[in-house]
């Protein structure tokens, strides 16, 4: 008889023979028969078990992060504990680093403000996830490591359909797009919007939002003509690329004298002051950032002028100032993407490992759109299928189910495990176990043991 092992969120299983070194062997199972050929056994680590989990580690500002093995801490009645598939990688990461940062935490802390992954542990209190549910955090500044403990209310759960990675960009990014575009600029359809940094995280977030859902008319700015064309890609109606003149006068020739009715400046400087002189009787300006490290003082004639408005935009603190709008972006954003309305665009993706590369990669520009960190390696992401090999993190993150007993053994005394499927629907051959063989997953984290009913 085979036997099918399907997926379902676990943190360590393995399959062995029930018995007294077994830890839920017969005397734990009450009602179990006896000596069953084959059983699951689940080892769970809870509080003073010596659980650890790798984290990057910023003990000193200004300095490389290190990975280091930290040890996990209880679960408190309202947090729930995420194993971390992907972490977003933000300028903000780079500059809570520096000390550069509005907030800033206690040294040492892990960076990461936003990730996806699978819930592993709830406490007595929670009751908006579940484990084994697929989630989108905000974590303030604890994401970039293998697991991370966060209040129940900054978790969203991922719609069918939207993949871990592509879920793990949208708090921040998205986030800020929808709230620049919709709350802050209230921007409405067929309005000429003007995006600066367009290729960016941020950047190209307001592109997809501003023209797929909004139905605006986007104008991208950004510094190449591969950032410009990239920008075009997502939707942009045309383009400007500032590295080759001045950002009002390209603007004029695009939109005439009417202007801008929108602009989404993340750069700062000189950029922001041209957009804001680019912009038509009542428009509107939202600052987002100073990615081009200079702050611009706002010339009040010019607002007074055109009555225009300029406003500011601080993503974060709308967490603790205005929740239900902050959480309504996030919702918003799952929705446009399972809808298909919105395609998140990860430049890169890194290994824990490579946390600094991450880094270096946005500070010397070379980043389009939104970089991850991917704390769990072991596991590889599909991206031609469903029918690719599973890693042995993913193994990690199954339950194993027979088929419903007696299993009386196959002839010549073996079991097959036919197929092992992931949450994902991917599938994986296993090996044959035969006589008194075994196979043991060679991963040394992970302990994922078949054993024939002959052993």
């Amino acid at each position: 008889m085979a036997a099918v092992a399907r997926g379902r969120g676990l943190p360590r299983a393995w399959l062995c023979r029930w018995g007294p070194d077994c830890p839920l062997g017969p005397e734990r199972q009450p009602g179990a028969p006896r000596n069953p050929p084959l059983a699951l056994c689940c080892r769970r680590a809870g509080p003073g078990c010596g659980r650890h989990y790798r984290a990057a580690l910023c003990a000193q500002l200004k300095q490389p992060l290190a990975i280091e093995e930290v040890a996990s801490r209880p679960v408190r009645p309202h947090e729930v504990r995420v194993d971390v598939h992907f972490c977003g990688v933000n300028f903000a990461d780079i500059l809570v680093c520096r000390g550069q940062y509005q907030e800033k935490p206690q040294l040492p802390f892990t960076p990461g403000m936003e990730f996806s992954g699978t819930v592993l542990e709830t406490g007595t209190d929670v009751s908006t996830v579940k484990e084994g549910d697929q989630v989108i955090g905000v974590s303030g500044f604890n994401g970039m490591a293998e697991e991370c403990i966060v209040d129940q209310k900054t978790l969203w759960h991922i719609p069918e359909g939207v993949p871990l990675r592509e879920a793990a960009t949208l708090p921040v990014s998205y986030g800020t797009a929808i709230l620049a575009l919709e709350h802050r600029a209230c921007t409405r359809p067929g309005e000429t919007v003007l995006v600066t940094a367009a290729a960016g995280a941020t950047g190209l977030a307001v592109v997809d939002v501003a023209t797929n859902v909004l139905q605006a008319q986007v104008i991208a700015a950004a510094g190449s003509d591969e950032k410009c064309k990239l920008a075009m890609q997502k939707g942009a109606q045309s383009t400007v690329n500032y590295g080759q003149g001045g950002l009002k006068e390209a603007v004029r020739k695009l939109v005439g004298t009417g202007g801008l009715n929108v602009a989404i400046d993340t750069v700062g400087g000189d950029v922001f002051l041209e957009a804001l002189r680019s912009l038509a009787w009542e428009g509107r300006i939202v600052v987002v950032g100073f990615a081009g490290g200079s702050i611009a003082s706002v010339p009040a004639n010019l607002l007074l002028l055109k009555n225009v408005s300029a406003m500011g935009l601080y993503w974060g603190r709308y967490k603790e100032q205005n929740f239900p709008v902050f959480s309504r972006t996030l919702s918003s954003a799952l929705q446009y993407c399972q809808q298909g309305l919105i395609q998140p665009h990860v430049g890169a993706v890194f290994k824990l490992e490579e946390v600094n590369d991450a880094f270096l990669h946005v500070i010397q520009r070379k980043s389009t759109g939104k970089g991850a960190v991917f704390p769990n390696s072991e596991m590889k992401e599909s991206t031609e299928g469903r029918d690719n090999p599973l890693s042995s993190r993913e193994v990690e993150r199954m339950q194993i189910f027979l088929l419903s007993p007696p299993f009386p053994p196959c002839e010549g005394g073996e079991i097959k495990i036919q197929k092992l499927r992931s949450r994902e629907g991917r599938c994986s051959d296993l090996p044959d176990i035969s006589g008194s063989k075994e196979w043991q997953s060679q991963d040394p984290s992970l302990v994922v043991w078949l054993r024939s009913p002959g052993t």
